[in-house]
């Protein structure tokens, strides 16, 4: 079994975990209050496990990341991997039906690898080519896919069934793991920064959202709601 076939199976048996999980945390404890949250109890513990990991590990790390690096640096490590993101984006849309979006996306992807050294500085943008943010799981909701209920994964976060059977697929195509080229080492350390340089991008943010929610929980969990079918109509109503 190859590396990413094996990688694509484990990331399916614990997504299948995750959800087991979670349904077995309803049955003892009963169900939410909101019909879209009926996982409610097992999703604020795992709220809690993940708010724990990022107070302890990660929001400590991409402080310090903030701290150290320069600016210009953080914005060409978040363009670099922004463009790689592009490649699964165009694939999406395509899948999607949204042609003229996918080919816009293509362009991006030719235009900051080459005049923009290799993703580095993003030169797309400012010659009228916007960036789309797609993944599969936009994709089966444009299909038809219900959502289904609102799950908190460990590590990810904010996620629904339907999104969370999709994110092996994400995972599996994402160009940090899809070449065979690239030494797993390598791999990985792209994952840590990118995921680094990610936490760091939301700094300010994540202080604002949190000191002027109520219940950090239902605020979180309502925006991504919102957000994810916002994304799938593309801001339509």
């Amino acid at each position: 079994m190859t590396n990413q076939k094996r990688f694509l199976r484990w990331s399916l048996i614990a997504a299948v975990s995750v959800l087991l999980s979670a349904c077995a945390s309803t049955r003892v404890t009963g169900a939410g209050s909101d019909p879209r949250d009926p996982y409610e109890n097992y999703n604020r513990a795992m709220f809690e496990f993940n708010r724990k990991v990022d107070d302890n590990i990660l929001k400590p790390v991409a402080t310090g990341y903030a701290t150290v690096l320069p600016s210009f640096v953080r914005s060409a490590v978040g363009n670099f991997f922004a463009n790689i993101g592009d490649v699964w984006t165009a694939v999406n849309n395509y899948l999607q039906g949204k042609p003229k979006d996918g080919t816009t996306d293509v362009t991006r992807v030719v235009f900051n690898s080459t005049i923009g050294i290799a993703g580095l500085i993003d030169v797309a943008t400012p010659m009228g080519l916007p960036k789309h943010e797609e993944d599969f799981g936009q994709t089966l909701g444009v299909w038809g896919a219900k959502s289904g209920p609102y799950v908190v994964l460990p590590f990810f976060g904010s996620s629904t069934l339907r999104d969370s059977m999709a994110k092996p697929v994400d995972l599996y195509a994402d160009p940090l793991t899809a070449s065979n080229s690239v030494p797993v080492r390598a791999k990985n350390s792209g994952r840590v920064l990118r995921a680094v340089d990610d936490r760091a991008a939301l700094l300010d943010t994540g202080t604002l959202m949190e000191g002027a929610a109520l219940d950090p929980y239902q605020f979180f969990r309502d925006a991504y709601l919102q957000r994810r079918e916002s994304r799938i109509r593309d801001g339509e109503n």
